[in-house]
């Protein structure tokens, strides 16, 4: 009578998490189940030894164990999220994919407003550039983006060489929530992880490695941010 009372507890118990799992996306529920196998095996080993049944429960439990230990590697082995830093302008907002170096953007006003740069054509971009001429910084952001993208796009683009390139970007007015999206950090971030991700971007952005002036400088402009709060 007992056993057959277990049985039924455990049914019960399966059947709540099976409707609950089913309710979850699938990426997570993957993660789930990959933990939640040993630790089901676990519990039927429990039964089992209150049970009496000592050689079917040390099965299991060396069986759960070993599950177990190839979730936990196969969790460290499983790509990070992407990082990313993000700098905004009164017309673009550019994202910069810390680990590939990829740039794109997105325009947020004019003409092109609401199109990512990516899906621009040469011509379109040239044209986008004309129309920002009164804003250094978005010029700026947009001129990073084309030495990335085709780096002798000044050759056939007939503009004044004094535009965008040599601009002071602005300074002193960066909030704290800027400063961690251009760093690509989490808000909280130590001081060992801030200056990590500053790093790993001059590598990326320094104009001595043909990065952009404008860049770097609101780079270390967020470094200088996040470290006066520590």
């Amino acid at each position: 009578m007992t056993f057959f009372f277990y049985i039924a507890l455990a049914t019960l118990f399966l059947g709540g998490l099976a409707a609950l799992f089913l309710r979850m996306d699938p990426h997570r529920l993957a993660t789930v189940l990959r933990y939640f196998v040993p630790v089901l095996l676990t519990v039927f080993g429990v039964v089992f030894t209150l049970l009496g049944r000592t050689g079917i429960s040390l099965g299991l439990f060396g069986l759960a164990a070993a599950l177990f230990g190839r979730a936990r590697a196969k969790s460290r082995s499983t790509p990070s999220a992407k990082q990313t830093s993000r700098v905004r302008t009164a017309a673009l907002e550019m994202e910069l994919d810390l680990d590939s170096g990829n740039m794109n953007g997105l325009v947020l006003a004019g003409q092109f407003e609401g199109r990512e740069l990516d899906a621009l054509s040469e011509e379109e971009l040239f044209s986008l550039h004309l129309e920002l001429r009164g804003d250094p910084e978005s010029v700026q952001v947009l001129e990073a983006y084309l030495d990335r993208r085709a780096p002798a796009w000044r050759d056939s683009f007939d503009a004044d060489p004094n535009d965008g390139l040599g601009a002071a970007p602005a300074s002193g007015s960066m909030t704290e929530e800027e400063a961690y999206e251009i760093l690509g950090l989490a808000a909280g971030a130590t001081e060992a992880e801030i200056r990590e991700a500053h790093r790993r971007l001059m590598k990326r952005m320094h104009p001595d490695a043909g990065g952009s002036v404008f860049l770097a400088a609101r780079i270390n402009e967020a470094k200088e941010v996040l470290l006066r709060r520590h």
